[in-house]
């Protein structure tokens, strides 16, 4: 076996190709369209060359407004100003966790005094939400103790579902050889092909590594509980005091700059027809939605063993919510369960432009008075697109930098968003990929013009997804999307690192470009959480739609 595990080919392909071909934005097309009509139909009613002049004139500032840079194209940023704007003047930039009481006075506050006073009182009242933003629209289907927790997620606009959070152990421990890394990746890969087919109710699979730095107080425990009681000799009493800090001298030593790592992989099952046709096989209404996903979890579990993803254990609620206390706050636990309330897992927060800051607590720490100390986490999140990769092949290992380089000194999470495409519907979106981009190639050439890098390379891409999904082969289709959340103490610390980790990303796995999602980094900062948020499916094609109907129904009769 060669000395490198087998590598495959990403970065460049930004998407499916459209009517028009190549993988432009629909709304740069649909703005063109529009200018294209505008012009004729002045023409026709009597507008002549002005009117056919203007359509050219707007044309032509789309595709000014729409040609994406380093920092995006003008209508990008123009969006972003204007989406931050409109949330500071609403109040929503501010996240306070709902109260009852203050609810009330606010909402009694809005209906009296002056006018200054009523419009505050309405910014506060936005700014009270049962869920933080990053989890808007998310409740629980199963939170009770010591059984596993099923969120269920309904946000606006979108498809509801559910999700379930499985901490795994992980596929690579220490140094390992080339063919445990193969199998591993192999098996992985199996893993999301089985759960890729039309009759497979899972849809998404997210991945989720959390980098943090160790756990020290179980050690400290530990020394509070076996080291003999100060003795009273004064002399003594200063060599066991000095022994204590020799001790909590070497934990810190052998802690800092560490970091340690917690990997977990989240599952979605969409609330679609298919779902509940197959729950009322199961039982009645909600209860025969938790007997489907008990079966549903069972299945997840022996699957990741089998993907070498080491143990499977589905997180119950309480830890699902401590793990997500702890995001905001790294101060918090992340095991720290019994104190977390699954149906209260926000924490007071604010954004700026490019920040999402947490006002917490340190409950490990208390002040001379006993209570706890107050502190501030700054978190930042930046998207991974398939656009922004240099084209080239890479091992399963090429993210292995961002999880443990030694540079990246700082808290963060890192997580890839899968969506599963039937190996059917794939086949169709490559062929048709495959056609228009060797049209286009041949126009180029037939032209005589220079051909396109960027043509030729979604052409070698599409060509490579039409081959891996060749008949006889069990290979199914994705679509993905990566996110990096990373933490800091302060502004200025994280300013450092949102430089080093873009410095790290353009060196090792030649990632050109990090997309950080300003304007809304509240949000984004539940696109790293266990809970399934980040990626939209495309629309599925006429033919599979067709072919979806055609399936129906379950018969009454059939057992499953």
């Amino acid at each position: 076996m060669s000395e490198q595990p087998f590598v495959r080919y990403l970065g460049g392909e930004a998407g499916y190709r459209n009517f028009f071909g190549g993988t432009g934005n629909g709304l740069r097309n649909g703005l063109l369209a529009l200018c294209v009509a505008a012009g004729l139909v002045g023409m026709v009613f009597g507008g002549g060359l002005w009117a056919l002049a203007a359509g050219v004139i707007g044309a032509a500032l789309v595709i000014v407004a729409t040609i994406r840079t380093h920092r995006g194209s003008i209508l990008d940023r123009w969006k972003r100003r204007s989406r931050w704007k409109a949330r500071k003047r609403a109040g929503t930039d501010h996240f306070e966790p709902y109260q009852v009481g203050r609810w009330d006075q606010l909402t009694e506050a809005t209906q009296h005094g002056t006018r200054a006073e009523r419009q505050a009182a309405q910014k506060a009242l936005n700014a009270m939400r049962a869920n933080p933003d990053g989890a808007d629209g998310m409740g629980w289907l199963q939170y009770g103790s010591r059984v596993p927790g099923i969120a269920w997620h309904a946000p606006a606009g979108e498809q509801p579902y559910l999700s379930v959070a499985f901490a795994v152990s992980g596929q690579l421990r220490g140094l390992e050889g080339v063919e445990k890394i193969v199998r591993a990746a192999e098996g992985w890969g199996r893993f999301l092909a089985g759960r890729a087919g039309t009759e497979s109710l899972v849809r998404r699979v997210q991945t989720l590594s959390r980098l943090l730095p160790p756990d020290t107080a179980r050690q400290q425990q530990w020394a509070a509980q076996n080291i003999d009681a100060a003795p009273e000799d004064a002399g003594e009493h200063a060599k066991f005091m000095q022994q204590l800090a020799s001790y909590d001298e070497v934990i810190g030593l052998a802690s800092a700059n560490a970091m340690v790592q917690r990997h977990y992989v989240i599952l979605s099952w969409p609330l679609s027809g298919e779902f509940l046709d197959t729950a009322s096989n199961y039982g009645e209404g909600r209860d025969g939605w938790r007997r489907l996903m008990a079966d549903q979890i069972e299945a997840t579990v022996r699957g990741l063993k089998a993907a070498r993803q080491g143990e499977a254990v589905p997180l119950t609620a309480r830890q699902t919510a401590a793990l997500m206390l702890h995001q905001q706050n790294p101060h918090l636990l992340i095991d720290a369960a019994r104190r977390a309330d699954p149906l209260d897992f926000g924490v007071r927060s604010y954004d700026e432009f490019s920040a999402h800051i947490v006002e917490g607590v340190d409950e490990l720490h208390q002040t001379e008075d006993g209570n706890p100390i107050p502190v501030t986490w700054w978190h930042r999140t930046a998207a991974i697109r398939a656009d922004a990769l240099e084209t080239g092949g890479r091992t399963p290992l090429w993210t292995l930098k961002l999880v443990t380089g030694a540079e990246l000194d700082f808290i963060r999470s890192i997580s890839f968003h899968i969506n599963l495409v039937p190996a059917t519907e794939a086949k169709v979106r490559a062929r048709k990929d495959v056609t228009s981009d060797a049209s286009a190639l041949l126009a180029d050439k037939k032209k005589g013009r220079q051909i396109s890098d960027q043509t030729e390379g979604n052409l070698s891409a599409a060509q490579r997804r039409r081959n891996d999904l060749a008949a006889g082969s069990s290979h199914q289709g994705v679509e993905w999307i990566g996110y990096i959340t990373i933490s800091a103490r302060s502004r200025d610390e994280l300013a450092r690192a949102s430089r080093r980790l873009s410095e790290t990303c353009k060196n090792d796995p030649g990632i050109a470009r990090l997309d950080w999602l300003d304007s809304f980094q509240a949000a984004a900062s539940g696109l790293t959480w266990p809970i399934g948020r980040g990626i939209t499916p495309t629309g599925t094609t006429a033919g599979g739609r067709m072919i979806q109907a055609l399936a129906g129904h379950t018969e009454k009769e059939a057992l499953s």
